[in-house]
Parts: C-alpha cells; sequence; structure tokens
C-alpha cells in the first residue's frame, strides 16, 4: 500500500513537472499568450533600480484544460504578513488543472524584499511601502517598479484581481473580505459583492470609492478597481505568525470564489452563508509616542465613547487616553507595546 502512494505521489510530480515551464524575465506575455493547454508557466520578473537593488517579482501562470476567465491572486503585498503568502504556496500546488477551466495568476510573494528580512509595512530597500506605491513608476526606485510591473502587466490581464492580506507584526485583526463600491462600476461591483458573500467570511466590509481618474490607487486592488475590473480583498491573519486557522480559512475563501465564478470545483460555493455586512468605517490615529495598552481585541464590539487605550511615556505616566469614536466591530488594532505619532491605533466597522 506504501508502495503504491509512493508510486501515485510520484506520478503526479512527474505530470506536473511535465506541464511546468521556467520563462525570463522578458516573457510574461509570451507565457500568458502561450495556447498550450493545461500548463503552468512560472515567470521571474527582473526588477532593479538606479540604487543598486536588485530583484524580481514571482509569477505564476496556471492553464486549465478549457479557456475561461482569469482570476489573480497576489499575496505578500506586506512581506510580515504570513497566513496569505502560506496559504496561496498551498493553493499553488493543490491546484488541479486538470479541473481548472481558465486561467490563475499567482503572485506568491509580491514583496520579497520586505519578506526576506522580516520586515513589516515598507520594503526596507527603499524604505517604501508598496501598498501605497500604486500604479508605481517604471524610471523609480525597485518597490514603485514592482507596482508598475502590477499595474502595468498583471492587472490589465485579469477578470479578477484579489489581493490578499492580514495584520501585519503588530496588528490583531477579525478575518474579513471587503470590495470598494464604485458606483460608476456597477457591473464590477455587483460582482466583487456576490463574490465576498459567498467567500464564507463572517464579515463582509465595503469601502466607498471617491477616487477620481487623476488620483493615484496607493493600494493594489484599488488600482484594479480605478482600471475597472472586478477587484476585492481577503484580510485574515495576524501578529506576524502563521495561524493554521486562517491558512484554512484563506483558501477556503478562495476555493468558494472559484466555485462561484464556476472556474473550480473542489467545493460548492457557501451561498447564503451567515456574514455582516459592515458598510462604514471609522480610524482612530495616535497623537502621541509612547507606550501603548489596551484589553481589547480584533472582533471586540465597541460603542462611542467607550475608552479602549491609553498611551504612557517611559515612565508610567498616561499621556493620552483614546476613546471609540463610533459604534460597531473591531476589524483591527495595534496589538503591541510601541505607539509613534500617526499610527493607526484602530479601525471600527459599522454597518449604516
Amino acid at each position: 500500500m506504501a508502495l503504491l502512494k509512493t508510486s501515485k505521489l510520484l506520478l503526479i510530480s512527474l505530470l506536473l513537472f511535465s506541464i511546468t515551464k521556467v520563462l525570463s524575465q522578458s516573457d510574461f506575455h509570451k507565457g500568458f499568450d502561450d495556447k498550450e493547454r493545461p500548463s503552468i508557466t512560472n515567470i521571474r520578473v527582473d526588477v532593479s533600480d538606479d540604487y543598486d537593488n536588485e530583484g524580481y517579482l514571482p509569477v505564476s501562470i496556471v492553464k486549465g484544460k478549457k479557456d475561461g476567465p482569469v482570476f489573480t491572486i497576489v499575496a505578500g503585498v506586506h512581506g510580515y504578513e504570513y497566513p496569505p503568502i502560506i496559504a496561496t504556496q498551498e493553493l499553488m500546488q493543490e491546484i488541479d488543472v486538470d479541473k481548472l477551466v481558465g486561467t490563475l495568476i499567482f503572485i506568491p510573494i509580491a514583496n520579497r524584499g520586505s519578506f526576506y528580512t522580516r520586515t513589516p509595512f515598507k520594503n526596507p530597500e527603499d524604505n517604501v511601502n508598496l501598498n501605497g506605491t500604486f500604479p508605481g513608476d517604471a524610471s523609480g526606485s525597485i518597490t514603485q517598479k514592482i507596482a508598475h510591473n502590477i499595474t502595468e502587466r498583471i492587472i490589465p490581464v485579469s477578470d479578477v484581481f484579489l489581493d490578499i492580506h492580514g495584520g501585519d507584526a503588530c496588528e490583531d485583526l477579525v478575518p474579513f473580505v471587503c470590495y470598494y463600491d464604485n458606483e460608476k462600476k456597477a457591473e464590477q461591483t455587483k460582482k466583487a459583492k456576490e463574490l465576498s458573500e459567498t467567500s464564507g467570511f463572517g464579515y463582509v466590509v465595503s469601502y466607498p470609492y471617491t477616487l477620481k481618474g487623476s488620483e493615484p490607487a496607493k493600494y493594489a486592488f484599488k488600482q484594479a478597481v480605478q482600471d475597472g475590473k472586478t477587484a476585492l480583498s481577503i484580510e485574515c491573519g495576524k501578529l506576524g505568525n502563521v495561524q493554521k486557522e486562517s491558512v484554512s480559512l484563506i483558501k477556503t475563501g478562495v476555493y468558494n470564489m472559484l466555485a462561484q465564478m464556476k472556474m473550480y470545483k473542489e467545493q460548492e460555493p457557501t451561498t447564503g452563508a451567515n456574514f455582516v455586512e459592515l458598510n462604514h468605517q471609522t480610524y482612530i490615529r495616535s497623537t502621541e509616542k509612547g507606550i501603548y495598552y489596551s484589553s481589547f481585541k480584533a472582533g471586540d464590539s465597541v460603542k462611542i465613547g467607550d475608552v479602549v487605550g491609553y498611551t504612557t511615556d517611559e515612565f508610567g505616566r498616561t499621556i493620552k487616553e483614546y476613546k471609540a469614536n463610533s459604534t460597531g466591530i473591531i476589524l483591527y488594532k495595534l496589538a503591541t507595546p510601541p505607539i509613534n505619532v500617526g499610527d493607526t491605533v484602530m479601525c471600527i466597522g459599522e454597518s449604516l
């Protein structure tokens, strides 16, 4: 029995190897336009800048037996958000191309500079936050060029663009899925809402979309919305750790979305599942530098006026008290003691 199982695994590995190609950085469109199906094409899109920073954007193009929609999955825009990265790694290994309709594009770690140096939020190579840089700059620093490559190469060929995040090193976060309520793109917004509601997440968050055409999107999936794509984001995981339940929830969400789009039938989508819709957010920002304390956690309910935390100086003297500025659910919050001026103390979601 053990020999039979080993032989079966070896056969699967050989089959995957036989349909997997590795192309150079200039061949993204060659790989994407290739008509061969099924196929898996792995590409390293080289990125360098004038400051001697060198790296690449890893991209995997997975084509099913039949043609269909293009669904892009991006993880690691923040390299310290580990559950999205690990979930994407597992998805790339699990997807059976013979069952897949259409094409999946994976960017498994968008911000490699942040990931390999264990640096939250920013890429230490140029001290730039990738998730605030879109649409990027073809002649800018390495992070700006990564954003430019995603904007110019990946987003245009995508029908659906899913940007997966989690709580960074210092953030406690309750899992949720979110989309922008873009009234000017009603069809795309409707599709993003449907995918969010069938994802299986307990909280569905919608953000107002007020960008003008000339304004930079800053965020990856907001750039996709601005470019007229169906785009949404998963937020799952927290505090710079890999929680197995978060990895599993992300994968379930992706499988549900693919099933909803009739691209992959690993499971039936959880249409009609219970979820709480939150369509308004308020933020509490820090005005003092010091040591932060709070007994609240992500997912807790708060009422307007509740004291949700306070900051002391290095001698223990309270210098600032923070109160909830709305009534709702804590989506994410600062969960480690260091606090600086301008830090997000808390995001509260509510239904209006």
